[in-house]
């Protein structure tokens, strides 16, 4: 019985003793190297300044398929047939995608965003009906902060498939303001005085041309067109600074700003 129970004791050992020895083996070897493998990847990836979001991102899949390749290598090691797992590793995969169809969708997303950076963080955007400023790019969504200070969360997928408008992408902007004056009004006056009201403000740019021309003759007033360019930072302070001025100016040149009115006449 004992020589029985000895026999059965070493043909264990020798057919799952040395499997399990070898799966041992290759485990702290493969987790070497794969510790090895990360720190060149994220060597790699700080020497090309790639984002911090997508780094992070990018060190977390790459971790996981090497520790997937080197359990698979384990199991199949120990005599466990990896065709059977594959596959059914590759159905709950399938079966989970389907279930997920919204977050892989804005997943992938914001992989596309954090890659091809239609804007970054301090950038200010509009998208989806709303705007504000970025404030943090996630791998399923943007949040933003209006300019009331509200904050925003918008899926990552609707921002990579639907119209983008990035107001801080290039450095200038061109400032767009039209004023309306009075038809018996003398137009080239008032032509001059928003000229003069361009050149005399720091922040507007001399560099590009200053356009003020008739654009429409309105039921009410003549409106001139008021076009000057400016560093995209100062557009809302040569906005508002436009503004102010040309009331001023056109008080003082005796020029009106006509507004809707109406008459009524009344038969006795």
């Amino acid at each position: 019985m004992k020589n029985i129970d000895f026999d059965y004791l070493s043909k264990l050992f020798v057919d799952y003793g040395l499997k399990l020895l070898y799966a041992v083996i290759i485990w702290i070897i493969g987790k070497f190297v794969i510790s090895k493998l990360m720190l060149l990847v994220d060597k790699k990836m700080e020497i090309t300044k790639t984002e911090i979001t997508l780094r992070k991102f990018l060190h977390s899949i790459v971790n996981t398929l090497l520790y997937t390749f080197l359990f698979i290598v384990i199991i199949s090691t120990l005599g466990i047939q990896t065709a059977s797992f594959v596959a059914v590793l590759g159905a709950a995969s399938l079966a989970i995608g389907f279930a997920l169809q919204g977050s892989l969708a804005n997943f992938a997303g914001g992989v596309l965003i954090i890659l091809f950076k239609p804007y970054k963080i301090g950038d200010f955007i509009e998208a989806n009906g709303v705007s504000g400023i970025v404030v943090e790019i996630q791998i399923f969504a943007t949040l933003l902060n209006t300019l009331d200070n509200k904050r925003i969360v918008i899926p990552n997928g609707k921002l990579s498939n639907e119209t983008l408008m990035n107001y801080s992408k290039n450095s200038t902007r061109r400032v767009d303001i039209t004023f309306g004056v009075g038809y018996n009004d003398d137009l080239d006056k008032a032509k001059a005085v928003l000229v003069e009201i361009a050149k005399s403000q720091e922040k507007i740019l001399k560099s590009s041309d200053i356009f003020v021309e008739i654009i429409e003759y309105a039921d009410s007033s003549i409106n001139i067109v008021y076009r000057v360019w400016c560093n995209t930072p100062d557009y809302w302070d040569v906005y508002f600074q436009s503004m102010k001025m040309a009331k001023v100016e056109f008080d003082k040149a005796g020029i009106s700003i006509p507004y809707p009115q109406m008459d009524i006449h009344m038969d006795k």
